[in-house]
């Protein structure tokens, strides 16, 4: 199909492109544009009218993205980050200790470990506001999506800086309550008496897998989801047993079950991209993610 391109776009209306996209509706795409939607749905019909093709297809079930708008997505995303970054490159010059730093770690490290982190960077440094991006989704610093990232497997994109700090290590936890109620397993076939809690459709990526001598299905659970908080929430709620980093698991008073014969580990490791190098607010939230979390992988 022939696309007759406008010989430009509004800005603008490729944000507003690029929300629906994301967020699936108008609806929800006006709200994270702070639009209403009717105003929201004019920018779709206007860039419509500027490339000469539909962007979407609109049924009572809602809307469908065209081929079109489907090609043009990953550009938008890059487009996205890229606005962002410099936005937050346009904070605070290179050589100062103020503006913005934007922080992507997993879900559980982002709400569970890093507020404290992040907490006492800022009262050293309270002239660097923080962004922090919770996702198990590894973001892609080469595009700038966040500046510097903690991730839990060794990074392989290229021309990054990274320092792993430490390890930290899981087991199996439950909370004292349950473990009254239906009993402590003495081995890994005890624990298909017990109710567990863990995934629903995306399996935890571990390098080397987990073993409980038996193939890990979605229908061992009894609670499943792909949320990592949400299955904490649960762990503490006293649902049943399941996965927790021991430093975490320790703090909410949990009971490490099967200690001797169930283990693993992540490495942690801090990286940024080497073009943020010289600047100084990325190198001090870069060194105190490092030695920060580095003091709790050795609490492990």
């Amino acid at each position: 199909m022939h696309v007759r391109m406008a010989s430009y776009a509004d800005w603008d209306l490729l944000q507003s492109l690029h929300a629906v996209l994301e967020a699936g509706s108008l609806s929800a795409a006006a709200k994270s544009r702070r639009l209403t939607q009717p105003t929201l749905g004019r920018h779709i019909d206007q860039l419509e009218r500027q490339l000469g093709a539909p962007l979407f297809l609109r049924s009572p079930r809602g809307i469908q993205p065209t081929d079109l708008a489907l090609s043009l997505k990953p550009h938008l995303a890059d487009m996205a980050a890229a606005a962002g970054a410099a936005m937050r490159d346009a904070s605070g010059a290179a050589d100062s200790t103020g503006g913005v730093v934007r922080v992507t770690a997993s879900e559980i490290m982002g709400i569970e470990v890093l507020p404290v982190v992040l907490a006492r960077f800022r009262r050293a440094h309270p002239a660097i506001d923080v962004e922090l991006v919770t996702s198990n989704r590894n973001e892609d610093l080469s595009r700038r999506d966040a500046d510097i990232a903690v991730r839990m497997a060794r990074p392989t994109q290229n021309n990054l800086v990274a320092r792993k700090v430490g390890e930290v290590a899981f087991g199996f936890y439950a909370t004292p309550d349950y473990v009254a109620l239906a009993g402590t397993p003495s081995s890994l076939d005890d624990l298909g008496s017990h109710t567990l809690i863990g995934y629903d459709s995306r399996p935890p990526s571990v390098p080397g897998g987990i073993d409980i001598g038996r193939p890990i299905t979605r229908d061992l659970f009894a609670l499943r989801t792909d949320n990592d908080a949400a299955q904490l929430a649960a762990l503490k709620a006293g649902f049943g047993i399941g996965v927790c980093q021991h430093q975490i698991a320790r703090r909410n008073g949990l009971v490490q079950v099967l200690p001797g014969t169930f283990q693993f580990k992540l490495d942690v490791w801090i990286c940024m991209h080497e073009n943020l190098k010289g600047s100084r607010r990325m190198r001090l939230m870069f060194d105190h993610l490092a030695s920060e979390l580095g003091e709790v992988c050795a609490q492990g």
